[in-house]
């Protein structure tokens, strides 16, 4: 694994929208670096991205490797990504769209719908219509498939975005990015290691347009089909999650294993019949 020490960088401010804590990040050159504040965030970023790799996502994700840091005589377990904006390029959360447009909030407006199906196709068509961006409900259904399946809990309309070109004017699909909570990754407040995956299960809600994640993925596949499919066995996930989670304790691998049997049984018809 790779080593580093960011003594002489110091780290962004917090500038986004989880309720989290303020997880510490830096920006060297062309990468970023995350360290864990919550719990396993770089693992569940790591793992999520390599399950990504083996499937038919059509859409770009964020790719992150497993690095430690060095910083103010901490050792921390940390992610590193590429930056995946190209130059002239910025990344607009649907919320600040929205509200550059209408001056009102994206989560507020959604929340006068009754439906998670009336969410999902509002949000769509005010996407597609202040974009031009085609088949955004199709991207959408396939985040909601990645979250439902890996257990996202901080999908908000701020971890959703597109990509604005200055140069074209235009606006496109941006990569899916964001997975440190997923996978029960934060044990210092919600999760800790003492809970049964019961008991765990009983707290996570989804978002953004249900606090149930079947709900919400029921919904988005009803209107615009399935999207993802896994090509990966019980056996391919397990030697993954145990090459991946050496820097991590023993009892961290075990959850994160017994989940994903969970995850895999359930979600069966994500992943691809051999």
């Amino acid at each position: 694994m790779k080593r580093l020490n960011l003594d002489n960088h110091s780290p962004f401010h917090k500038t986004g929208h989880t309720s989290k804590g303020d997880q510490r990040k830096w920006k060297i050159g062309d990468r970023w670096y995350k360290a864990d504040y919550m719990g396993y965030e770089s693992l569940a970023e790591v793992l999520v991205s390599h399950f990504l790799e083996r499937s038919n996502l059509r859409y770009p994700f964020v790719r992150y490797q497993l690095v430690q840091i060095e910083y103010a005589e901490e050792q921390l377990n940390a992610c590193q990504s590429q930056n995946f904006l190209m130059q002239n390029e910025i990344l607009v959360p649907l919320e600040k769209l929205y509200r550059q447009y209408t001056g009102e909030s994206l989560a507020t407006k959604m929340a006068e719908f009754a439906e998670p199906s009336e969410r999902i196709q509002y949000l769509v068509e005010e996407v597609e219509k202040i974009t031009g961006i085609n088949d955004f409900g199709k991207y959408i259904t396939a985040v909601l498939e990645i979250d439902a399946f890996f257990l996202n809990e901080d999908r908000h309309t701020n971890n959703l975005a597109v990509v604005y070109s200055e140069n074209t004017k235009q606006y496109s699909f941006s990569p899916i990015f964001d997975q440190g909570l997923c996978l029960f990754a934060d044990t210092r407040l919600d999760y800790p290691l003492r809970l049964s995956l019961e008991e765990c299960m009983k707290k996570i809600q989804a978002k953004p347009f249900s606090t149930d994640f079947d709900e919400q993925l029921d919904a988005a596949e009803a209107l615009y089909g399935v999207q993802v499919q896994f090509d990966f066995s019980m056996k391919d996930l397990e030697n993954e999650i145990t090459r991946l989670t050496e820097k991590y304790s023993p009892v961290i691998c075990e959850r994160i294993q017994q989940l994903m049997r969970q995850q895999f049984r359930k979600y069966k018809y994500l992943i691809k019949q051999k």
